[in-house]
């Protein structure tokens, strides 16, 4: 009696063998062999394993929350190569607002950092209708103030995949707009090349400016 080769039975178990091959064997499976029985069961097991496999996909809060983990960990990585000291001057966010003007402002945050050579001045303002940040900084030399951070290049991301790049003006003003997934990354080089990283959870949020 011929039989046939695990591989044949793998094609087969998978559906792609050619017609005729697959009808001799399965007249051969009919005259009661065993070790082909056995190996066809074999390779049906995994074939039906591997479709199922390929067919299940996680929750997206799960595959968000593993996304997030990694992500975090790129920045962290990128923050700890800067070898930069990143000062925050000043945070809209930490100071005390008036009663009645509460929920405008939470729509908006300033924040004023200082890193060698720069003084950084944001503005983030929130676009609700769009869930999307509105990004407007500064860059002034600090070693020479006269001076502003011209044709710096500056990079904005929402800590997931979407990444703006612009350029400072003469000014040393950049414009950017991202989405507001709760992580907001501003990165550019600073002395000697080193790159400098910014890095905001959850700057601003829809809800915040509906809570009081």
């Amino acid at each position: 009696m011929m039989h046939f080769e695990a591989e044949e039975w793998s094609d087969s178990a998978r559906n792609v063998a050619c017609d005729v091959r697959q009808v001799a064997m399965q007249r051969h499976l009919e005259t009661g062999c065993k070790p082909c029985t056995e190996t066809i069961g074999h390779w049906e097991k995994v074939a039906n394993a591997a479709a199922a496999e390929a067919s299940r996909q996680p929750a997206l809060e799960s595959a968000r929350t593993v996304q997030s983990a990694f992500t975090t960990v790129g920045l962290a990585a990128r923050r700890q190569e800067t070898g930069c000291f990143i000062e925050l001057l000043f945070d809209s966010f930490s100071q005390p607002r008036p009663a009645g003007t509460r929920s405008a402002a939470m729509r908006i945050r300033q924040m004023l950092y200082r890193v060698e050579p720069y003084q950084i001045d944001l503005h983030i303002e929130l676009k609700p209708e769009q869930n999307r940040l509105v990004v407007t900084g500064q860059l002034v030399n600090l070693t020479h103030p006269e001076m502003v951070g011209r044709d710096v290049q500056v990079m904005l991301s929402d800590g997931r995949e979407y990444i703006v790049n612009t350029v400072t003006n003469q000014f040393g003003e950049f414009l950017g707009e991202v989405n507001n997934s709760g992580d907001l990354e501003i990165s550019f080089l600073g002395r000697k090349g080193k790159p400098i990283v910014i890095l905001l959870r959850g700057p601003l949020h829809p809800s915040s400016a509906a809570k009081e």
